[in-house]
């Protein structure tokens, strides 16, 4: 039991390298473009309300300690409490996807969308602060944005399907002090996807959003 908890651990591990290289490539590519095109960039970046990347932000961090509560269930043999804590996390899940759903809502109605459809108007206070705003290089920046956001979003809805299927394996009494490693796996997932967002916030909506 001891070497399929280690062989488990070791190919999450080996899955979640996988994955920092996949984003590392996005957050590379971004800060290239952000580079070349400053100025494009900030503008449209300063026009993302940080009031609900930072909210989505503490959700997550609240939903990487339920998880965590979950995995710590589990090891003591709790049923009742993995299975709160387990829906705990989908439920603030729930809160971020619905909160980046009203962000993308606020970008459709503003014509941020990548597309035939894309306008970008440069405000007068944006022209100030920013002296070489090109309206087609902002398009670039909401590209990355929808990218890099949409696929942790879809990130997230994998980790939905983990966490029900948890929930079902608890409540047939699965799990035991003795062998809990498919929660101790779902959770690195979650953490992961969790830090790939603090990642996320502070470049998509923090950064340089001044000259």
């Amino acid at each position: 039991m001891d070497q399929q908890n280690e062989t488990a651990s070791f190919g999450m591990w080996l899955f979640l390298v996988t994955e920092i290289m996949f984003f590392g490539g996005l957050f590379c590519a971004y800060l290239i473009y952000r580079f070349l095109y400053f100025d494009s960039f900030a503008a449209a970046s300063s026009t993302i309300d940080v009031k609900w990347g930072a909210i989505n932000t503490a959700v997550l961090i609240c939903s990487s300690l339920t998880m965590a509560m979950a995995v710590h269930s589990a090891a003591l043999g709790k049923r009742k409490a993995l299975v709160s804590f387990l829906v705990l996390t989908i439920l603030l899940g729930g809160v971020f996807l619905g909160i980046k759903g009203k962000e993308y809502y606020d970008k459709f109605e503003e014509n941020h969308v990548p597309g035939p459809s894309y306008h970008f108007i440069v405000e007068p206070e944006l022209a100030h602060k920013f002296h070489a705003i090109d309206p087609a290089k902002t398009q670039i920046f909401f590209s990355l944005y929808f990218i890099m956001t949409g696929l942790h979003a879809t990130h997230m809805v994998v980790g939905f399907g983990l966490l029900v299927w948890l929930i079902i394996a608890s409540l047939k009494g699965k799990f035991s002090p003795g062998y809990y490693s498919p929660v101790e796996m779902v959770g690195l997932y979650w953490h992961f996807v969790d830090i790939v967002w603090i990642w996320l916030f502070p470049l998509l909506y923090l950064i340089s959003r001044h000259h």
